[in-house]
């Protein structure tokens, strides 16, 4: 066995990398271990939101360069994937410069690369050789869940690990799964000039959407070509290129190339011995965690994807801060996890974004609401730019609870909003706040505007008739 660590952080996703970053900072000796050079990063650099968000820039300037030819610019040709696929590469690296274990290692960090086991309460193996620690954090992320039905060994099909290593841009995409990764890769494909079938299992899809939201990003894929097949599944695959859909009770083939497999996650847990740690899992294999991201073994604890809450990297974010300041809080102020304030976005064309408190929850927990709806067409700059969109708030005391917004880039627009919620700003703050004329944020005094003209009532004009 090796001397001890102060720390060991098994996976080098964004969460893990961020408590072993630091930990390192801070002094600690930290050990870092991932299977291999290729993975650290984990699935945001490698397979998730780096690639996928290279693929929709470029996607969005092949869609606009078609749109502007209702102004006279011509556009011809066909995409080269090839192009597409090395721009990828391109600005993986450039992220991968700092993320790799020679660079770990340069800053005072040991890195392992291997597959860990546990071999006790605070010691784990990677091929054979022993490391221990006062403290482990197991942040394994998860990978695809593999799709499952009948004549499936005759077709071609990718996951978001595989489809950005395409030579070619497939003149027709099967997309199953209706949840972010589909969507928004479905939608990228559709803009570089894919056939694009979506088939969806529920009513809607993005299920943590509300259907209001997510009615306007469909309209807009309807109108954009892609097809959206709801509450329909892939009964079997009759041929390398056919599948047999049945959608409400009716059966059709569908004829396709390439199939992307978008159908939820699994968390890698296995091979980890945890029984050897005394970490117990629930019916489902999933950990057993408390609200702190501890596991059954008050030493080993969560961060990312393997806490089996939300799969944002972002949220591994969220965990690495609540499991560092507790490393250095008394232990009777140690802070939960808490999802209240999360925020996250569905990078299509309109984006989503949602954060807060849903309506749903709000209900659940009892908590008086008011609900704000803005449409866009109401607003000077969504008119200029045709940016369709609507913003619904969830308001209480002059304070936003929580809402979501779909529109060109929501992400950004949704911000102060989101820092709203998060941080108790009231209404008042942003309804006083002078927004340069025509910034597209605009729209959130726009609508909190709304919320203020309510308080107009007969009563309030005879007191404001009468001070004048």
């Amino acid at each position: 066995m090796t001397a001890p660590h102060d720390i060991i952080v098994i996976g080098a996703g964004s969460g893990g990398l961020n408590i072993a970053g630091f930990m390192n900072r801070a002094g600690f000796n930290v050990l870092l271990i991932d299977k291999n050079d290729t993975a650290i990063g984990g699935d945001c650099l490698n397979f998730g939101c780096v690639p996928s968000k290279a693929l929709i820039h470029v996607a969005r300037l092949a869609r606009d360069a078609q749109a502007a030819e209702r102004f006279g610019i011509t556009a011809q040709g066909r995409i080269d994937f090839r192009k597409v696929r090395a721009y990828i590469t391109e600005k993986q690296n450039r992220i991968r410069q700092h993320e790799n274990a020679a660079w770990f290692r340069a800053q005072g960090m040991d890195v392992v690369l291997g597959t860990a086991q546990f071999s006790g309460r605070q010691r784990v193996t990677v091929d054979g050789k022993e490391f221990q620690a006062k403290r482990i954090i197991l942040a394994t992320g998860s990978r695809p869940r593999p799709l499952t039905v009948p004549g499936i060994e005759q077709v071609r099909v990718e996951t978001n690990e595989t489809i950005f290593g395409l030579e070619e841009l497939p003149r027709r995409l099967l997309v199953v799964g209706g949840g972010p990764i589909g969507i928004e890769l479905g939608q990228a494909f559709r803009h570089l000039g894919s056939e694009v079938t979506i088939i969806v299992r529920g009513k809607k899809f993005l299920p943590k959407e509300s259907a209001e939201i997510a009615g306007v990003l469909r309209t807009q894929l309807e109108k954009e070509g892609v097809r959206c097949l709801f509450e329909s599944e892939v009964e079997a695959f009759t041929g390398k290129h056919q599948a047999v859909v049945v959608s409400r009770g009716s059966r059709e083939t569908v004829t396709f190339d390439v199939v992307l497999a978008s159908i939820g996650r699994v968390l890698n847990t296995e091979g980890l011995a945890l029984e050897r740690a005394g970490i117990a899992v629930d019916s489902r294999g999933k950990i057993v965690v408390d609200s702190y991201l501890r596991t059954t073994n008050k030493n080993v604890f969560v961060c990312g994807d393997i806490a089996g809450a939300y799969q944002f990297t972002h949220a591994a974010e969220l965990h690495a801060s609540i499991i560092i300041g507790n490393f250095f809080r008394p232990r009777p102020l140690w802070k939960k996890v808490s999802y209240d304030t999360l925020s996250w976005v569905t990078f299509t064309s309109p984006e989503i974004a949602t954060w807060g408190l849903s309506e749903e929850q709000l209900r659940k927990r009892g908590t008086p609401y008011e609900r704000l709806v803005f449409d866009f067409d109401e607003d000077d700059r969504a008119i200029i730019d045709e940016a369709q969109g609507k913003l619904v708030l969830y308001i209480a005391k002059d304070r936003v609870l929580g809402g979501s917004m779909v529109g060109e880039h929501a992400g950004e627009l949704a911000q102060e909003l989101i820092l709203a919620t998060s941080a108790g700003i009231p209404l008042k703050a942003l309804f006083e706040k002078v927004y340069p004329y025509p910034t597209a944020s605009r729209v959130n005094k726009r609508a909190i505007s709304l919320q203020y003209a309510k308080k107009l009532t007969p009563f309030t004009k005879r007191i404001l008739h009468w001070l004048y």
